[in-house]
């Protein structure tokens, strides 16, 4: 049995989560983060992943269950700072969000032209509203199954942004994408924005977007100048 949890111990050491750690009391959303052995030596990306409502609460293993952490838990390598806050209870506030970010690029070695934000569900909801106030704290964002504010438009055109949403979603309806990606094509039909309608996607089955190349391949390529 001690050879058993020695094996267990070792492949932990050599997993992404190797640097995987918790930080509590510094902000006001504890957060979880993952910071790669080179950003000793050479500045990094920040992705920060905001989850939908089932994960809120006060256990941060509850941010475990699904996105960003889990595609790293079943062994996703991201080239970046992995920043995966938790939410105690109602929406997202852009400003904890910013005070997160803020705190990272304060104590960690980090490329401020290539700073990511993406999210699922409310998680979506938040990763837009955090763009649309703070476009200029970050280079792109990922919003998934989400929706946001038809007055950020504007604000939200001046980034890239990938918006993804199933078409048999009945939790949050298409239609919550489909307004915001109006507001930011009425205020600038040349925005850098993608809309992909995913064919038969539902609330739930749109999480596989974490486990594969394409999300995280176009965000790293966004760079700010």
């Amino acid at each position: 049995m001690k050879v058993f949890y020695l094996i267990l111990f070792l492949f932990g050491l050599n997993s992404g989560f190797a640097q995987l750690q918790t930080i509590t009391n510094q902000t006001e959303y504890p957060f979880w983060i993952n910071v790669p052995e080179t950003e000793k030596t050479e500045k990094q990306p920040i992705l920060i992943f905001l989850h939908g409502k089932s994960l809120s609460g006060t256990d941060l293993n509850r941010v475990r269950r699904y996105g960003v952490l889990r595609a790293m838990d079943k062994g996703r390598k991201i080239p970046a700072i992995v920043v995966a806050p938790q939410l105690a209870k109602g929406s997202w506030n852009p400003d904890k969000v910013l005070e997160v970010l803020e705190y990272v690029k304060k104590n960690y070695n980090v490329d401020e032209s290539r700073i990511y934000v993406c999210g699922m569900s409310l998680g979506g909801y938040g990763t837009l509203h955090f763009a649309g106030k703070h476009a200029d704290k970050i280079t792109a964002a990922v919003a998934i199954c989400g929706g946001g504010n038809t007055s950020d438009g504007c604000t939200l055109s001046t980034i890239p942004i990938w918006i993804q949403h199933g078409d048999k979603d009945y939790i949050v309806p298409i239609s919550e994408s489909q307004k915001v990606v109006n507001a930011i094509r009425k205020c600038n039909e040349k925005a850098k924005l993608i809309f992909t309608v995913i064919k038969g996607g539902n609330h739930g089955s749109v999480e596989n977007i974490f486990h594969q190349d394409a999300m995280y391949n176009w965000l790293f390529e966004q760079k700010r100048e």
